[in-house]
């Protein structure tokens, strides 16, 4: 049972809400049509039912609202526009992606597509899907984690006849096993074909709840449909005929020689023709919409609910989505899932290695810059920004393609996500780093012979730089993005490290130094409580020495500041409700 209490959206400045007071049920085992024109509150409702607008009342999925739901990928499934996704990612890679998200077995994408037909389409691209294609895609995502009840926002839109009957069907069979079903449409006559129970809504307030024959009898007329040449010659007779068997009969004439007979039957009008030797090349019997229904016939009944708002419902909070419930497999299949990732790290390889061998054709450069690709022009090398734009992609995209369920706003703010994409971006900066370092090896190697290869005697001091480093750009661009809802965000915090807070960083070191850090392990091992093996003191020395470079401070001042912002506005999402 879904049942919706007392609806109402936040209006804009003074404009009156595009819901007020809709109090509506959907019974399981049916299918519930939401009904009403464009402009009448129909997505609005669903929007304020899923607890994605802000507004008042509440919305309750078998007795519980949704953010009470443990699972709610399980227990309601969403489709509301587009299928959310990247375009360059297959649909069975999307939908495996997000059987992560909803704690499913990765099997369950298969069976779904094997139910809306896309069996054979498992590696399109979501971008080069047709509209038809599209919608059974996204009825896909919804029905992944089985869920009880579905909620569809003009499901039917875009498909033709034979898909529309397939979508109905299939949402009627969800219906018979008990489910519940609730979709809009603007089409009256959809609902009466289509629907169980109608619920008509006009100015964003309720107008009618009925049983579909109720809603056929009280908002649907029969009327018939004819075409002829002599359309005109017809309708004068129809209507003289009418008129004088004393029968309430209207004639619309159309385009195209059509005519539209309300009151009267496809026989009657047949006889009417071959009296009068009209020819009629179409006679059918339709059904036509009595036109839209008065939603509020007095602007007092609307100011008195208006008033009572505030002393009914509780009001509805918009929270972020939950998590992925397997984040780490989540995060892994969102990074894989399109060509983006092999591409960034693709090209940084290619222009790290043309650097490589340009910088060393001179000996004023360094081997560890050669092999870095890092020339002295450049403010981070290749594999550092790449590393960076990466880290920023993991939030950035899903910001643009929400992927955790349709239309559910904001990436959750969740430990458990956050650490999964802090983890897969290290190892993504680390596989790039090395591979970097192999590359421009075996670059040189290859054009200038094995002799110029040779390993520094602080290999392991400059390899824990050159891994602070990467890992550093890749949070670094991870974090901002976070924080800032936007891939651009991150790619600024990571260019910001060298050009503006490494300067800082250095003004600070100019200073001639008065205290030293000398005996720092001894002191650490004091403080720990425990004995740390000796060997523990080359490492505790190593990182001190990355840390107080002035690339090394920039960064590990960057990541506080960034972790710091990230957990703010986290908790301070968290303290508004």
């Amino acid at each position: 049972m879904l049942q919706a209490i007392g609806l109402t959206s936040t209006p804009r400045r003074d404009a009156p809400p595009a819901v007020n007071d809709l109090t509506f049920e959907a019974p399981p085992g049916r299918v519930t049509a939401l009904l009403g024109a464009p402009g009448s509150g129909r997505t609005t409702a669903l929007r304020l039912m899923l607890e994605l607008d802000a507004g008042r009342g509440v919305a309750y999925f078998r007795g519980r609202p949704l953010h009470r739901i443990a699972h709610p990928a399980r227990e309601v499934g969403v489709l509301l526009g587009d299928v959310p996704g990247h375009p360059s990612r297959t649909a069975r890679g999307q939908l495996r992606m997000l059987c992560a998200a909803a704690g499913v077995p990765a099997t369950r994408a298969d069976e779904v597509l094997e139910v809306v037909g896309l069996a054979g389409l498992g590696d399109q691209r979501l971008g080069t899907l047709s509209v038809g294609m599209d919608r059974r895609l996204g009825l896909a995502s919804a029905l992944l984690g089985d869920p009880h009840t579905l909620i569809l926002d003009e499901p039917a839109d875009g498909l033709s006849p034979r898909e529309n009957s397939w979508l109905y069907g299939l949402l009627r069979a969800h219906a018979a096993q008990g489910g519940t079903v609730l979709y809009t449409t603007g089409d009256p006559k959809e609902a009466a074909r289509t629907a169980d129970r109608v619920v008509t809504i006009g100015g964003g307030c309720l107008v009618a709840d009925q049983d579909v024959a109720d809603f056929a009898r009280t908002r649907l007329r029969a009327r018939v449909a004819v075409r002829t040449p002599h359309a005109a010659r017809l309708a004068a007779v129809v209507s003289r005929e009418a008129r004088a068997a004393q029968r309430s009969v209207e004639v619309v004439e159309e385009a195209s020689g059509r005519l539209t007979v309300y009151g009267s039957t496809c026989a009657e009008i047949g006889d009417t023709a071959y009296r009068h030797g009209v020819p009629v090349h179409r006679l059918a019997d339709e059904i036509g919409d009595t036109g839209p229904a008065d939603p509020a016939p007095g602007g007092a009944e609307r100011d008195d609910a208006a008033a009572a708002l505030s002393e009914l419902p509780p009001p509805i909070r918009v929270r972020p989505a939950r998590g992925p419930l397997r984040p780490l497999r989540y995060e892994l299949r969102r990074s894989l899932g399109v060509r983006k990732t092999t591409m960034i790290m693709a090209a940084v390889l290619v222009v790290s290695a043309a650097m490589s061998v340009l910088l060393a054709r001179t000996d004023g450069t360094a081997l560890p810059r050669v092999l870095a690709a890092w020339p002295a022009l450049l403010p981070l090398p290749p594999a550092a920004l790449g590393a960076g734009l990466l880290g920023a992609l993991s939030f950035g995209d899903e910001f643009r393609y929400p992927a955790l369920a349709a239309a559910r706003g904001t990436v959750p703010r969740r430990l458990g996500l956050l650490l999964a994409k802090l983890t897969v971006t290290a190892g993504f900066a680390l596989l790039l780093a090395a591979l970097t370092v192999v590359g421009g090896a075996q670059s040189l190697r290859l054009v200038y012979g094995p002799d110029l290869i040779e390993i520094p005697s602080n290999a392991f001091a400059l390899g824990a730089s050159w891994t602070g480093l990467t890992v550093g750009c890749a949070w670094a661009g991870l974090l901002a993005a976070g924080v800032f809802r936007v891939a651009g965000a991150g790619i600024a915090a990571v260019l910001a490290v060298p050009v503006l807070v490494v300067p800082l960083v250095q003004k600070i070191f100019a200073v001639p130094s008065a205290r030293s850090v000398a005996g720092l392990p001894g002191r650490l091992r004091e403080l720990a409580g425990w004995q740390l093996p000796q060997e523990a003191d080359h490492w505790i020395l190593a990182v001190a020495r990355v840390v107080a470079q002035p690339v090394g401070t920039a960064l590990t001042l960057s990541l506080s500041a960034l972790i710091c912002a990230y957990l703010f506005t986290s908790l301070r999402g968290k303290a508004r409700w």
